[in-house]
């Protein structure tokens, strides 16, 4: 925040900022510098890993380590692309990211529907149920949850890394709060008008939730992109492995290359972060509307 120097009518000397606005508060500093040092707190390791991946594994295992590569080693992503068969483990990460997030939003959205806008017996049980399910740590499922796959024929495929995690009670919450704030007048109005309950639903409903669907989107994008230990669980094969999966295969060597091993890991980060970056103004707007009533 830039500061200028501006005389008043009694010609004494007082500070602004340069937009012409208020004298920035001591709390309003205090505030800006603490968001300063916390996104320096969680970009650090991130940046860290960027500049380490054009390292050498002597530079790696340099002590005190530089924060600088001596020269760039572009080499460590073209030979981890050589010895690493990125591009099975991508189409993978790719297939269930895709197919995982697109089931997820219609399940959600449908179920989100059905709590916010229909009223019947037992509604809040059944939404304080779906809640409650969030308060259950995964891992404890997996065992009933792998059992239920491999009945189904789900194991060592890709659609077992898509269907059982597919609904999401976060994902319920968060688009039937967003629906709360539609008024009920206007799907009303569209009854009236002889419009059936799907189509109220995917003409008038999907369309005024797009912010809170871009929040569980990129959600479930986060989640299922850099998810490992279902796939590990669920995948035998390792044609069917995802990347995070795979780069831990790459870390059990007897010695671990981790120059290779941080250069698939920043090309594993770039997905997410382009569709962060396009989808974080509806991601924003989501957030705050959300819960609005």
């Amino acid at each position: 925040m830039s500061l200028t120097a501006v005389r008043d009518s009694k010609g004494e000397r007082q500070w602004t900022s340069i937009s012409g606005g208020a004298t920035p508060t001591v709390g309003r500093i205090l505030t800006y510098a603490v968001l300063i040092g916390l996104s320096i707190v969680v970009l650090a390791p991130v940046v860290w890993a960027v500049l380490s991946s054009f390292k050498s594994q002597t530079e790696l295992a340099q002590i005190p380590p530089s924060p600088l590569p001596g020269a760039l080693r572009t080499e460590n992503y073209s030979e981890a692309l050589g010895s690493f068969d990125f591009g099975t483990y991508l189409k993978n990460s790719a297939v269930v990211t895709v197919g995982a997030t697109l089931l997820t939003v219609v399940i959600n959205t449908m179920c989100a529907y059905g709590l916010a806008k229909y009223n019947f017996r037992g509604r809040n049980a059944l939404f304080l149920i779906v809640l409650g399910t969030i308060m259950i740590p995964l891992q404890l499922i997996f065992i009933p949850v792998y059992q239920m796959a491999a009945q189904l024929g789900l194991v060592n495929s890709l659609w077992g890394l898509i269907i059982p995690p597919a609904a999401t009670p976060t994902g319920v919450f968060l688009l039937r709060q967003f629906m709360l704030t539609i008024p009920d007048d206007l799907i009303d109005a569209a009854r009236i008008d002889g419009a059936g309950e799907f189509r109220i639903f995917a003409r008038i409903v999907v369309p005024l939730c797009g912010a809170a669907i871009a929040v569980v989107t990129i959600f479930s994008v986060m989640w299922r992109w850099n998810d490992f230990l279902w796939p590990l669980i669920i995948s035998q094969d390792q044609s069917k492995y995802t990347l995070p999966v795979a780069l831990a295969q790459f870390n059990s060597q007897l010695v671990a290359p981790f120059n290779y091993i941080l250069a698939m890991s920043v090309v594993s980060m770039i997905p997410v972060v382009v569709i962060f970056l396009v989808l974080q103004r509806h991601i924003v707007r989501g957030v705050a509307n959300t819960g609005l009533k």
